[in-house]
């Protein structure tokens, strides 16, 4: 246990028995006094040297860290020696540490009486010691700091004496000051006196020299500044809880931030118990709750690895009766410390009998419960526990405590809040987008929503949206911000994209329009419309399975891949266009053609947009990843996000749609171009149900004739040349669309009883599934579909 240094280590008898009682150090010291070698006692029972004709009996065990007295031991001559000696218990293995000095390293007295006066009355413990650093006097103060008189302890070094590995640490410090002839001042907490609690101590340590300037010996004095100390650190935790609690808006993490803030600082083990929010919402009462209280365990830590002091498990539910630390602080709403767990808390313990297997295991003495409480609502409660300390709780302890849990209460409470808040945005964003894909013979389609991990649930949203003539359009846009005010305006384009695509626009006016209404939201919210000002980006497709062409077009969004059956996945190059809300600006579209079963990947900012990332290499990991969309579309979906989904979650929202093209063959479509003639309109309907037979479609013969005259006898009496009559069906519905040259819609109306005519489109309204306009590049085109199922 001594420093490393050219020392007299002899000039004290040193002696280490084991916890059996064994002799296992002997040192030159001890051979000087009791006159046997090493050899002789080493191994043997410590109290063999007993003399055991002194008539004093045996001495009890220590059961402090030190112990001091004198013992009658035996001489190797036979003669019996009276001895005092110091023991101090060591750190490890139980063993016990036997000095005394020697009489011949006895020091003289201070011959000046002015200088004994000064280093016995100061009010300053002081301390000199030797060239040997062995003790040469103490004064007063520092007598009873020690709790021994200077008469037994002369001689002996500031190791032998403290007996800790803290007392050799500042020896080393006496050493250095005594090799380099400079004063210091060091900060220690050790242990003194025997006390179980270690003082903070402040010791300045200075050479003391002769007139040749030579150093003699080196003088200590120390100051207990404990309570500054621990007003240091109490500060100190508190600014750590400001820094470490609260660092996301999980209540979970919030927790445990606050359990591992207060382990070591303040307990052995702390536990977080929250009460669950109610069931349908809303805030927690404010009265305090009633027992027996049901609590989640959230949270807790220990000194000792897995936390073995842990009845309840992480996320568990537990119910802690009236005579529980938790449940009378609740109830009472402030801190209850518990010092003695074998009186206060003994009804709670014989009712949980689990609970006191731990606390006789673990040794646990002190508990303190304190309120979990924010916005005068009570949220939980945290157990803090000692069974390492050896002290009970102070006040000082009850009041950090406080205030380290209560800024922990409003971090959990925000947390909670955010999570009720993300929670309910989640729900409306989840209503709001499409429960299903629609099932189409244009294309299938695969989808995933992941709303961003911290930042809340925003307005990414995709679609797939049957057209008329058996085209399809698909879109996925993405509004700024996070929350319920960016679902609720999602929920409001999506909408609108529903209704003017029900309209059959372009993608490039469908566009425009729904920044038309980006705008006019904007000013209904009072946000002034700027270039800064961005509402949403959107990107908008429709794809014909007859022609096999897709339109494009895209306001401010990234732009879409396809992958080819044989080819390897490439973005489009699309006009990016203004983002959706700043009005007045154009926007541009673009056809491609597309192979059947082409893959088309759209997808928001979300996927390819995280921090530490680099654009480029996240659209080669969704290039790389689009490969496996050959398997299938919702393999390729998950291949997709395990490629692109960042550790901890996606920082922003991400919605993506994956959907594989298919064609009409042409054996499904049959064209017919019509003269502007009325009399004609009887071979047309013979035309048409030749066409039907030859589809296996018989049975609805009589239905499309009457929707195909109705519709070529308008577009001959009403609309302009070209006019072209067009069939397509697939396995569920046939499909009738007239187009002409005049871009004069008509509409529905009720005829009266006297006219002669408007019951055509009536008509045809009663005898379709559903029936439109389009407006085309050249005119119009009238359309009707008819179900088969249930016909073939």
């Amino acid at each position: 246990m001594s420093p490393v240094h050219p020392l007299d280590e002899a000039a004290t008898a040193r002696a280490v028995i084991d916890e059996n009682g064994t002799l296992v150090l002997w040192n030159e010291g001890a051979r000087r006094l009791l006159g046997y070698a090493p050899e002789e006692v080493e191994g043997r029972p410590a109290a063999d040297l007993l003399d055991p004709g002194s008539g004093d009996a045996e001495p009890s065990r220590p059961t402090g860290s030190r112990w001091s007295g004198t013992l009658p031991l035996r001489h190797r001559d036979g003669h019996t020696l009276p001895v005092w000696l110091l023991a101090h218990r060591r750190e490890t293995k139980g063993e016990w540490l036997l000095v005394t000095p020697l009489e011949g390293a006895a020091l003289r007295a201070y011959d000046d009486p002015l200088i004994r006066a000064v280093l016995t009355q100061s009010p300053c413990a002081m301390a000199i010691y030797d060239e040997q650093l062995r003790l040469y006097g103490i004064n007063d103060a520092m007598a009873e700091v020690i709790g021994l008189p200077e008469a037994r302890i002369r001689g002996l070094r500031l190791s032998e004496v403290g007996g800790k590995r803290e007392s050799e640490q500042l020896e080393e410090q006496l050493y250095g000051v005594l090799i380099s002839g400079e004063r210091r001042d060091v900060e220690t907490y050790m242990h003194t006196g025997g006390e179980d609690r270690p003082h903070a101590w402040l010791a300045r340590i200075a050479p003391l020299t002769d007139a040749d300037g030579r150093v003699r010996g080196v003088c200590l004095a120390v100051h207990d500044f404990t309570e500054q100390f621990k007003a240091r650190e109490r500060l100190q935790l508190v600014n750590e809880a400001s820094v470490r609690i609260g660092s996301t808006l999980d209540v979970t993490r919030t927790a445990q931030e606050l359990a591992d803030v207060c382990v070591p600082a303040l307990a052995d083990f702390v536990s977080v118990d929250l009460l669950d929010p109610p069931e349908h919402g809303g805030e927690h009462h404010a009265e305090p709750p009633s027992t027996p209280i049901t609590l989640r365990r959230a949270a807790h830590r220990s000194v000792n690895p897995g936390s073995p002091e842990a009845v309840v498990t992480l996320g568990a539910l537990d119910v802690y009766p009236a005579s529980s630390p938790q449940a009378d602080s609740l109830v009472a709403g402030r801190t209850i410390v518990a010092p003695d767990a074998t009186t206060t808390l003994e009804e709670w313990l014989a009712w949980d009998e689990r609970r006191a297997e731990r606390v006789a295991k673990h040794g646990i003495h002190a508990t303190m419960s304190v309120p979990i409480r924010a916005r005068g609502q009570t949220l939980g409660v945290a157990v803090l526990t000692r069974f390492r300390q050896p002290g009970s709780f102070t006040s000082d302890d009850v009041l950090l405590a406080e205030e380290v849990t209560a800024r922990a209460a409003v971090c959990i409470d925000n947390a909670r809040r955010f999570s009720r808040e993300r929670e309910n945005a989640l729900a409306l964003q989840r209503s709001l987008l499409p429960q299903s894909l629609p099932r189409t013979a244009a294309l299938e389609a695969a989808s995933r929503y992941l709303p961003a991990a911290r930042a809340g649930v925003g307005g990414d949203w995709f679609d797939v949206i049957p057209l008329s003539g058996m085209r399809v359009a698909m879109v996925v846009g993405d509004v700024v911000g996070h929350g319920i005010q960016a679902s609720a305006t999602m929920g409001r384009l999506r909408t609108a994209v529903r209704t003017l695509a029900d309209i059959d626009l372009a993608p490039d006016e469908l566009l425009t329009h729904l920044d038309d209404l980006v705008v006019r939201l904007s000013e209904d919210a009072g946000v002034e419309r700027t270039t800064g000002e961005v509402g949403a980006t959107c990107l908008y497709a429709v794809y014909d399975p007859v022609s096999r062409r897709c339109t494009f077009a895209r306001a401010g969004h990234p732009a879409p891949y396809i992958v080819s059956p044989d080819g390897a996945p490439r973005q489009i190059e699309l006009p990016a266009g203004p983002p959706l809300g700043l009005g007045g600006l154009p926007f541009e579209s673009v056809e491609v053609e597309l192979r059947e079963s082409t893959v088309l990947a759209l997808y928001t900012n979300g996927l390819i947009e995280s921090r530490g990332r680099d654009v480029d290499v996240a659209h080669q990991l969704l290039s790389r990843a689009l490969e496996q969309s050959s398997q299938s579309l919702e393999w390729a979906c998950h291949a997709v996000l395990q490629a692109l989904l960042p550790v901890g979650g996606a920082t922003d929202d991400i919605a993506l749609l994956l959907a594989r093209t298919h064609g009409l063959a042409p054996s499904q479509v049959a064209t017919w171009g019509i003269p502007a003639d009325p009399a004609l309109v009887a071979p047309i309907r013979k035309q048409v149900a030749d066409q039907l037979d030859i589809w296996g479609l018989s049975e609805v013969t009589f239905t499309a004739e009457l929707v195909v005259s109705e519709l070529v006898t308008n577009a001959i009496r009403y609309g302009e040349p070209p006019i072209r009559l067009r069939l397509m069906h697939d396995a569920a519905t046939l499909i009738c669309e007239v187009s002409d040259g005049s871009h004069t819609a008509p509409h529905l109306r009720r005829a009266k009883t006297y006219d002669e005519g408007g019951r055509g489109l009536l008509l045809v309204a009663q005898l379709t599934q559903r029936w439109g306009s389009r407006h085309t590049g050249e005119g119009k085109t009238i359309w009707a579909e008819m179900s088969l199922v249930g016909e073939v």
